[in-house]
C-alpha cells in the first residue's frame, strides 16, 4: 500500500511539474553589449539587461562578495555582452566582458528571469543597499 501511494505522489508531482514547465524558446536576440531579447510560444517576450543577467547568472563566480553569508555581486552596472553561443537545445551561455563566462542560461530559467525581472531587481538592489554595495563598478586607484 505504501508503495502505491509513493507511485499516486510521483506520478501527481511529474504532472505539476508539466504544468509549471515554460514555453517554447521561439526567438533568442543578442543585442551586444547590453542586452538579450527572448520571445516564447506562448507570446511572451523579454528584454533582458546585460546587468540582470550577469547578476543572476546561474554559475558560481569568484568575483562574488560574501557579506554575512549571502552572496552578493556588485559593481556590475556597466557589464556587457561579448557573445553567446547554444548548448545543446536547451540553453545559451554568455560571456561578458568581465570574462565571466561559466554560466549557462536554461531555456526554463531565460523564462523565469523575464517573468520575473521586476521583483528579481529589486531585490538585487535592496540587497545591494542592505549591505552598503552599490551597482557601479568601483574606481581603480
Amino acid at each position: 500500500m505504501a508503495a502505491a501511494m509513493g507511485a499516486a505522489v510521483v506520478r501527481r508531482l511529474h504532472a505539476a511539474q508539466a504544468q509549471v514547465q515554460s514555453p517554447r524558446l521561439t526567438k533568442l536576440a543578442l543585442r551586444a553589449p547590453k542586452s538579450v531579447e527572448v520571445e516564447f510560444e506562448d507570446g511572451s517576450s523579454f528584454h533582458l539587461p546585460a546587468e540582470f543577467l550577469r547578476v543572476y547568472s546561474p554559475a558560481a563566480d569568484s568575483k562574488i562578495r560574501s557579506v554575512a553569508g549571502e552572496k552578493v555581486i556588485f559593481g556590475r552596472r556597466h557589464v556587457g555582452i561579448m557573445s553567446a553561443e547554444s548548448v545543446g537545445n536547451y540553453g545559451v551561455r554568455i560571456l561578458f566582458d568581465d570574462l565571466h563566462k561559466t554560466g549557462i542560461f536554461t531555456w526554463d530559467y531565460l523564462h523565469h528571469l523575464g517573468s520575473n525581472k521586476f521583483g528579481l531587481m529589486r531585490s538585487y538592489i535592496t540587497t545591494l543597499k542592505k549591505h552598503g554595495l552599490t551597482r557601479d563598478p568601483q574606481r581603480r586607484k
